[in-house]
């Protein structure tokens, strides 16, 4: 019910990439009715509709054909009649972008679907666990959910008192890819909200000022950087060091492209 409240209250112009997300079909319908009443949205109606079509696939349907119209329903779209700018009616067919594959994950999108969808959509991508994601693809997901994975022997991933089991108790939603005799486990939960803390600038210092230091120069990524010349002692990993928290297989495969859809339209037309 929260949800739907949510919705009423959106229109366009609170209207963002973000917030298309938690709209549905029917929504979008009511907002554009909406706007037909005010000239400033009217005005701007481009700039809505691609906001829209960040999460939803549009269609105009010319003529206002009723047999494409049918297609369209067929297909899932909602249809419906819109006034554009100059006051020209004309019909949209409007459906929800589908989030099938790690490749429609986007940084607007990835707080809109559950943990549970979101392994769904990575066991989609041909099985291959964590370490198949793309970099890009991976920071997508972590900027939205905690993430965390272990791969084990089949038997000892259950193990009383294990990752396994307090991830699960913990509220973590699990993916299990099987990789010949071990089992990679995936754990996922969708990160709380957090308000980002505003910025606080100190007062800049004067010109006569003595306390400068040099170090307030280095950028911050270079600050805790040990120099060229310093030794640097690596710890060489120990066989008997490995457990089921830190024992990680990596399998490099590459993801496939879909191809190009045909028009529906040009489907029909064919016919």
């Amino acid at each position: 019910m929260k949800e739907e409240t949510n919705n009423k209250a959106l229109n366009l112009k609170n209207l963002t990439k973000s917030t298309v997300w938690d709209v549905q079909e029917n929504d979008i319908f009511r907002m554009l009715a909406a706007g037909e009443k005010d000239a400033e949205l009217k005005d701007n109606l481009r700039h809505y509709a691609d906001i829209i079509r960040s999460a939803f696939m549009i269609e105009e349907i010319k003529n206002d054909d009723k047999r494409i119209a049918e297609h369209y329903t067929k297909l899932g779209y909602q249809v419906g009649a819109i006034r554009l700018e100059d006051d020209k009616k004309v019909t949209w067919a409007i459906k929800k972008r589908p989030i099938s594959r790690v490749t429609d994950l986007t940084y607007e999108n990835i707080r809109h679907i559950t943990a549970a969808k979101l392994l769904e959509v990575i066991d989609r991508n041909f099985g291959g666990g964590w370490d198949s994601l793309s970099q890009s693809i991976q920071d997508i997901i972590e900027s939205g959910f905690d993430i965390s994975t272990t791969t084990l022997p089949k038997d000892r991933l259950h193990k009383k008192g294990g990752m396994y089991e307090k991830k699960v108790a913990d509220g973590f939603d699990v993916l299990e890819v099987a990789k010949g005799t071990w089992v990679e486990a995936i754990f996922a939960k969708l990160k709380p909200e957090t308000l980002k803390p505003k910025m606080k600038f100190d007062e800049p210092k004067g010109l006569g000022d003595d306390d400068d230091d040099d170090d307030d120069d280095l950028p911050a990524d270079d600050y805790n950087r040990p120099d060229e010349d310093d030794d640097v002692e690596i710890d060489e990993p120990n066989d008997d060091d490995i457990n089921e928290d830190n024992y990680r297989t990596t399998f490099a495969i590459e993801n496939d492209s879909d191809d190009d859809a045909e028009s529906l339209s040009d489907f029909i037309a064919d016919e």
